[in-house]
């Protein structure tokens, strides 16, 4: 945990737990000197100059993402206080993407009664491309994979294969056509409408050439519409939202909504520590 020793403490009095996390104190850190030159080497041709580093190193948001990088940490976990620019922003500036991917994405865990759904991308790309959709549907298909689901990957949108032609429904349209070149492994298809994309008898009586009905992982044309869709979803039909979880960073870093709850804190570190386990598999 990153923060004052007797501020920790007293909050663990206050709540009776018999708790003694290793507690990083941004001012009194002994590793300080060898982080901020670590800092200075990667930044400074990024516009970080030596004044300034030294108090920048201190930002919890900076210093938890070093730990990781620097193999004191497995894994970083914030935003409860922030913003969420002010946590995925050193996130990307630190430890960039993974490796084969271009960018980041985020995506929601949707429980409905006993389904469940992936939702992409609602945090992070606010007007993706379709070269970008065709990346966020693969990466929200490869981590449905590690949820052990088997991703059927609808491109949503307001037309339903062709039958409202207009620049947007061409862009989801050709994110589509990319993604079964690039993944022909996945069954994807789109553009179509949200309902038609999550109920089977639709597709199976109108459009029984699709490749994919009863859709899991649902690819939002933008930002706007997924986090739209999920909040509705989670505050008027009592869906259960898991998230927001990062998919293709560069390390196991995760960011909380403003003022999330206990459960929703346990949801994501729980996802953290999954994400470090996933790539100590991988090595």
């Amino acid at each position: 945990m990153i923060g004052r020793q007797s501020v920790i403490d007293e909050q663990l009095k206050n709540l009776g737990l018999d708790y003694r996390p290793q507690v990083v104190d941004p001012n009194e850190f002994d590793k300080l000197e060898s982080y901020t030159n670590a800092y200075y080497d990667l930044r400074q041709r990024k516009g970080v100059n030596i004044v300034d580093v030294s108090k920048l190193v201190r930002d919890p948001n900076v210093l938890g993402l070093l730990m990781v990088k620097m193999g004191d940490a497995d894994a970083f976990v914030s935003g409860l206080t922030y913003d969420y620019p002010e946590v995925i922003r050193p996130s990307l500036q630190i430890h960039h993407t993974a490796k084969g991917a271009t960018r980041a994405a985020g995506v929601y865990i949707m429980i409905i009664e006993d389904q469940v759904y992936l939702f992409t991308d609602a945090t992070v790309n606010i007007e993706p491309a379709a070269e970008d959709l065709a990346e966020i549907a693969s990466l929200a298909a490869d981590f449905a994979k590690r949820l052990e689901i088997d991703p059927r990957v609808a491109f949503l949108s307001f037309s339903n294969f062709g039958s409202t032609p207009h620049p947007l429904s061409d862009k989801v349209r050709r994110a589509v056509e990319l993604t079964k070149s690039r993944r022909p492994d996945l069954k994807v298809d789109g553009e179509m409408q949200a309902d038609t994309a999550v109920v089977a008898d639709i597709i199976e009586n109108r459009y029984p050439f699709s490749a994919v009905k009863d859709a899991n992982v649902l690819v939002f044309p933008s930002l706007e519409s997924a986090n739209i869709a999920y909040k509705l979803l989670a505050r008027l039909g009592k869906a259960k939202a898991i998230g927001p979880i990062l998919l293709g960073m560069g390390a196991p870093v995760h960011v909380l909504q403003t003022g999330d709850d206990v459960n929703a804190i346990v949801q994501v570190a729980s996802v953290a520590v999954m994400d470090v386990m996933g790539r100590e598999e991988k090595q």
